[in-house]
């Protein structure tokens, strides 16, 4: 067994060609860059016993060569997987049963009976590979670089394979992704947290792709500077994975999701005061406020049944790919994925960063949230009408609030924790759906909000949070 750690990397067909000639690469290239097809056919039951294990089962002919794969399907975030594989050579283009014994095959599936295992799927593709050799604080890195061309045949349905694959060979983590972002400089990268194998089962039924990555492990022992890293990971890996899954599919409430959690990922970077420093957050605040500019409007256009919420909705799968096309795509994730990685947010912070870095959980969540619910404008009965700019300008701060109530609220000690959320939420629809009604629609908007703010306000929660 081999423990397998690559990053994947979609592409259009433009830059897998240009690729091999990037200097980046030309630079560290070892040898020469080798061509050939490789014919991959997976095995599974056929109710996917093995898909629901989290396990693929692969036999691959490369040349003369077949070779058996094993490998448990881990977890993938910005397109960079760790994973366990098992590889062994065979005779034919067919499964050897006896090879999957216990060393290697999942105790869920013991009592699986092998000889069901059938074709399920193929994926065949030109593979053009090279090794990559450079050296990195006094140690050498060695990266298998392989651009891969082809297609996902499942049941008569298929789904092109266009990607940059950098396999490590030797050498630290961040060596892959600091390779990933040098190359996003310039060239537009999509990390993908796809497999070949899950694209194949999503062939079969697109909501086998899990969207979410498992949530955290939060206790009220946990640290500040744990729920940055746990939070900043799964935010990352939820908005990839519903890009990739929006690409694929281009229904609407993914988009709306994908947004949503756009939001979420800004607001995180406003929530931990000096545990987070302003300063560490400027290489990807710019970037993700000019993706929300774009998306944004066309999510709160496209809740409305007529022709410009239907001009929204149609137009947001060009815009998106549009935002993919351009580099900053990969610029921001794989950036944060390797600012994650190297805990990034760590680097030259204040004493008293340090300082709410190792508050726990709660009691830096009940600072937070008060913080934000005292300086929180919302709209009161004796406001005038034209104070609604000012009630607009705090989605910002409902935002933040969002985030920090959705995924730590049963670590908020204050009355009906819950209830202070859904109330926040109700306030956040009305003044997102404002600017978009009608004239005569507003004056009864404007009352809800009103009468919104005083539900706010006579909350236990509220109360405390504001003592």
């Amino acid at each position: 067994m081999v423990k397998e750690t690559e990053i994947k990397l979609r592409v259009s067909p433009e830059v897998l060609d240009n690729l091999r000639t990037h200097p980046l690469l030309r630079q560290r290239l070892q040898g020469e860059w080798q061509s050939g097809p490789l014919y991959n056919q997976y095995y599974d039951t056929a109710s996917r016993e093995l898909s629901a294990a989290r396990v693929a089962l692969r036999v691959r002919r490369d040349g003369e060569q077949f070779i058996q794969t094993l490998k448990s399907r881990g977890q993938s975030v910005a397109g960079l997987s760790e994973r366990n594989e098992w590889d062994w050579p065979v005779s034919a283009a067919a499964l050897d049963l006896t090879l999957l014994d216990d060393s290697c095959w999942p105790a869920s599936l013991g009592a699986l009976d092998k000889l069901t295992l059938v074709p399920v799927f193929t994926t065949d593709f030109q593979r053009t590979k090279a090794i990559l050799r450079w050296e990195r604080a006094g140690e050498t890195v060695e990266v298998e670089a392989a651009l891969d061309q082809g297609q996902v045949v499942a049941d008569g349905r298929q789904e092109p394979i266009c990607e940059l694959e950098l396999e490590l060979r030797s050498g630290p983590t961040a060596a892959l992704l600091e390779l990933a972002a040098a190359l996003a400089e310039d060239v537009p990268l999509m990390p993908c947290d796809i497999s070949k194998a899950e694209r194949g089962y999503r062939l079969f039924d697109p909501g086998s792709y899990d969207l979410r990555l498992e949530a955290g492990n939060w206790s009220p022992e946990s640290s500040v500077d744990e729920v940055i890293a746990g939070a900043g990971w799964q935010l990352l890996g939820h908005t990839q994975r519903l890009a990739e899954q929006y690409r694929f599919s281009g229904q609407w409430r993914l988009f709306r999701e994908l947004v949503v959690n756009l939001v979420s990922l800004r607001a995180f970077f406003g929530v931990f005061d000096l545990a987070l420093p302003r300063s560490a957050a400027q290489p990807f605040t710019p970037l993700l406020d000019r993706l929300l500019e774009q998306y944004r409007p066309l999510v709160l256009a496209g809740w409305a049944d007529d022709e410009q919420g239907r001009d929204a909705r149609e137009r947001a799968p060009q815009v998106f790919e549009q935002s993919v096309a351009d580099p900053a795509w990969g610029q921001l994730f794989i950036g944060l994925a390797l600012w994650l990685h190297e805990a990034g947010w760590k680097a030259g912070r204040p004493p008293r960063g340090e300082r709410i870095g190792a508050l726990s959980l709660p009691r830096w969540q009940l600072a937070a949230v008060g913080r934000e619910i005292q300086e929180l404008r919302v709209p009161h009965h004796n406001d005038a009408d034209s104070e609604v700019g000012l009630w607009l300008d705090q989605q910002p701060r409902l935002s933040r609030l969002y985030f920090l109530l959705s995924g730590f609220r049963q670590y908020l000690q204050v009355p009906e924790p819950d209830r202070l959320f859904g109330e926040l939420n109700k306030l956040q629809a009305l003044l997102e759906q404002y600017p978009l009604v009608d004239d005569e629609v507003r004056p009864a908007l404007l009352t809800a909000l009103r009468k919104q703010g005083q539900r706010l306000r006579k909350l236990d929660a509220w109360r405390e949070l504001n003592g």
